[in-house]
């Protein structure tokens, strides 16, 4: 890839408010007043906010920050968890639009990563797997370390030949290919030739 194509590291302030918006935090603020029977004048002599920034959490035209958060527990008498817990009683159905995704190195300290990765479903809470959009740069065998990580991993390669070293031994994956091992043993992966590979990424956690 060339640098000038390579993204720069991410705050993603407009992805964070989508995800934090997801937990409702407004309308269960505005559950729990009306459920109190405070209004928003008195509720913002008690907290030191104003009613129109307290209406605006409520209408969710603003992300309450954490001491705002704690600082309306306190009022009603709930923990934080009040606000991030149980969203909704409903199957698991989280959607990531392509433009939502935020794209990170390998290591941030990296001065040459040797891939970058996409979290695909980042929205979902309690996952029993993570799948990742991943970005392989063409390396030497040399140039890529091993890692280990707990549970199994799935890899399906989308674009370009993938170099994925396994105990030692290297497995040519082409595009279409789809390779699954444990990830408790040493892997690295490189793309081969002078262009980036691309793949699809699903781990999994341990059995028990």
């Amino acid at each position: 890839m060339k640098e000038d194509q390579v993204k720069p590291f991410e705050t993603g302030p407009e992805t964070i408010q989508r995800v934090l918006g997801s937990y409702q935090l407004g309308d269960k603020l505005r559950r729990l007043r009306l459920r109190k029977k405070i209004g928003l004048v008195d509720l913002g002599k008690h907290t030191g906010l104003s009613p129109s920034m307290l209406s605006q959490l409520e209408n969710g035209k603003l992300v309450p920050t954490l001491p705002t958060l704690a600082r309306i527990a306190m009022v009603f008498d709930v923990g934080l968890e009040y606000f991030f817990a149980d969203r909704k009683k409903r199957g698991l159905f989280s959607v990531v639009r392509k433009g939502e995704r935020m794209r990170f190195p390998d290591r941030a300290d990296a001065p040459a990563p040797a891939y970058w990765f996409e979290v695909l479903a980042f929205s979902a809470q309690e996952k029993s797997l993570q799948a990742y959009l991943a970005e392989f740069e063409p390396r030497t065998p040399g140039q890529v370390q091993d890692h280990v990580h707990d549970g199994a991993e799935f890899l399906l390669v989308l674009e370009g030949d993938l170099g994925l070293r396994y105990e030692e031994e290297e497995t040519v994956l082409h595009a279409g290919d789809s390779v699954y091992f444990d990830a408790s043993h040493p892997h690295a992966y490189r793309a081969l030739g002078e262009t980036s590979a691309k793949a699809v990424v699903v781990t999994t956690p341990p059995r028990l």
